[in-house]
């Protein structure tokens, strides 16, 4: 009889112990897969600190005082330039360094920080290292040990000025110290620890952890380069930590995130209470059932559930010997050639994954090469008119410059002979023509100042129609961005386009205003190019009744035909001869004029040409108005 409860009974047992194995293994891959998404988490907030000093630095490479500032030793004004950015942000402290790499200020979050020499010693520089780096990409992007148990994420930028010459360098910090580490714990509900690449210790969010050795866990983590597991103790409560790199520039940080087990493991013991439980409940009912569960149903299943187990980890089909005739024999058939269908379909998938993967590629690539040329076609276009128009002026002021430069040096010499007497003086004034010269010599200095005037209103026009400085959303006029594209676009129509311009009294707009001129430009642009020979432009500038301001642009071109209508707004759609355009200036201006909450339209007929209707709302795109009241 013992054979026989043995028989019986082993079945039960091996199926309970290996279900609360994989129970607790359920456990931990929940526990696992948790700590992964939040390790995730956790990395993409990285990314975003890094998305933002990126953008920052950005703001500063196009900040001319500021690199004159550093250039010249004009440290205030270099200050001033930066101080503002500091309150209110994630940034703990912004420092400046000289061409030389010299310490010359420094910014903190602490108002009291910006007024501590101590943080501005003359004595500080950075390092051969990071100078050599800098000076071969520019910005460096490092992590390292800060102070008070933290660690520092660090952005070094190098300036430049418009003639590429070393300005200085700006270094911004933002320190994962007590106060972050104890927010994401808040956040996440974990206990967070941070090691440098070698596996040290540097920073943790339980008081604890600053009571190991920092090298306690070195060969545990340090030069992983990948995921590692471990368990830890913390005050006799045990916790699962899964420690993951995360990128930060040049630099790799070990992250370990863990979670308490202490509730799972009282799960499981409950689990366990029960399992054995019922083992002894039905003891002795199993023993009378256990030869035929265990040839008919257990090992069968038991096999089915490897297979199944086994799906995931093998690289091929997965088949189990069919050894029956019964239903379970048809149910390892069925799995087996369902296991073969799966392997499949699975290899077809991930060919067409590839083939996907790389038509995307190729796509992406070949539309950025050519919204690249569609905007080299505008900037050419618009740089030859400006030559041309810089042409005139300078070309008048270079060629009075030779007269000017005679009549000087005859002064001069009457000058030198007005001291050697009258009768000198009157014979070298008549020699030089002294009248003829006082006469045209204040038409000539007029004139090189009336070409200097247009030299500037052009350099102007083409500042304000850029208008780099506004690259936020904000409220501007329309009537003045029209005008500004009409000056820089005046030497391709001067002399053969009458523009007509009709501006009525409209708020200024919010909105996006180097945007919308590049719309400005690429229709009236488009106008131009559409009348052969001489022609007329009617701008009309008004308010509707939707509380929209519209822009009307008409041209007496060759208007497009009722086919082409349709398609003009398309991507790549282009009614001019190869080599003149891309097809993607309307295309781009749609979007910008979508992405502002407005509307654009066309009206032609051939040989009676066409007109654009764009309509965009006053108070901006849905939400900017809130945001920009937020803001001010």
């Amino acid at each position: 009889m013992s054979w026989f409860l043995v028989l019986s009974l082993a079945p039960l047992m091996f199926v309970t112990g290996y279900s609360l194995v994989k129970y607790e293994q359920a456990i931990d891959n929940e526990l696992v897969q948790r700590l992964r998404g939040n390790a995730r988490e956790f990395e993409s907030t990285i990314e975003d600190y890094e998305k933002y000093l990126n953008a920052r630095r950005e703001r500063y490479k196009a900040d001319p005082m500021l690199s004159f500032g550093l250039l010249t030793n004009a440290v205030a004004q270099a200050r001033s330039r930066v101080e503002g950015n500091i309150p209110n942000s994630s940034v703990a402290s912004l420092s400046l360094f000289n061409r030389d790499g010299q310490l010359v200020a420094t910014v903190t979050q602490d108002p009291r920080g910006a007024k501590d020499r101590n943080l501005e010693d003359a004595s500080i520089y950075l390092s051969d290292a990071y100078k050599k780096q800098l000076d071969k990409d520019a910005d460096m992007t490092v992590a390292e040990a800060g102070a008070n148990k933290s660690v520092d994420l660090i952005a070094i930028t190098r300036l430049e000025t418009k003639t590429n010459r070393n300005a200085g360098y700006v270094e911004e910090i933002i320190n994962l110290g007590p106060q972050f580490l104890e927010n994401v714990k808040k956040r996440l509900g974990l206990e967070i620890i941070l090691f440098n690449e070698k596996g040290q210790i540097i920073a943790g969010s339980h008081p604890d952890f600053a009571l190991y050795d920092k090298r306690m866990f070195s060969k545990t983590v340090g030069g992983a380069g990948s995921e590692t597991f471990f368990d830890l103790t913390v005050r006799n409560e045990p916790y699962g930590f899964i420690v993951t790199p995360v990128k930060w520039g040049q630099s790799t940080l070990l992250v370990g995130l863990g979670a308490s087990k202490q509730k799972s493991k009282g799960i499981l013991r409950n689990v366990n209470y029960a399992f054995f439980t019922m083992i002894c409940a039905i003891g002795i009912i199993f023993v009378m059932v256990s030869i035929f569960a265990t040839r008919v149903v257990v090992r069968p299943v038991y096999e089915l559930v490897d297979a199944i187990q086994m799906m995931e980890v093998k690289d091929g089909p997965v088949e189990i010997p069919v050894t029956t005739d019964t239903e379970f024999g048809v149910l390892t058939e069925s799995f087996n050639d369902m296991s073969r269908r799966i392997y499949q379909t699975k290899m077809e998938l991930e060919k067409k994954i590839t083939e996907v993967e790389k038509a995307y590629s190729d796509l992406k690539d070949a539309q950025t090469r050519l919204v690249h040329s569609a905007k080299m076609v505008s900037l050419g276009q618009m740089v030859a008119g400006i030559a041309h128009e810089l042409n005139n002026p300078i070309g008048f002021i270079y060629s009075n410059m030779s007269h000017l430069r005679d009549y000087s040096e005859k002064l001069k010499t009457i000058i030198e002979a007005g001291e050697q007497g009258k009768e000198a003086l009157e014979k070298e004034k008549q020699k030089a023509d002294y009248s003829y010269i006082v006469e045209d010599l204040p038409r000539l200095i007029a004139s090189c100042e009336d070409g200097a005037r247009r030299t500037r209103d052009i350099v102007i026009g083409l500042r304000n129609f850029s208008r780099l400085e506004e690259a936020k959303i904000k409220r501007v006029s329309l009537k003045e961005g029209i005008e500004n594209t009409l000056k820089l676009l005046s030497g391709e129509m001067k002399n053969r386009i009458q523009v007509h311009t009709h501006f009525e009294v409209v708020p200024d707009v919010l909105c996006y205003a180097s945007q919308l001129n590049q719309v400005f430009m690429n229709i009236l642009t488009n106008a131009a190019q559409a009348i052969d020979g001489e022609g007329e432009i009617w701008i009309h500038l008004y308010k509707d009744a939707k509380n929209k301001a519209v822009v009307s642009i008409k041209d007496s071109g060759k208007g497009i035909a009722k086919e082409g209508l349709d398609k003009i707004f398309d991507p790549f759609y282009t009614t001019k001869s190869v080599g003149q355009g891309t097809g993607l200036g309307l295309s781009i201006s749609y979007g910008i004029v979508k992405n502002h909450g407005g509307d654009i339209q066309v009206k032609s007929d051939t040989g009676k040409g066409t007109e654009f209707i764009i309509s965009v709302p006053i108070d901006g795109p849905p939400g900017a108005l809130a945001e920009a009241n937020k803001k001010a």
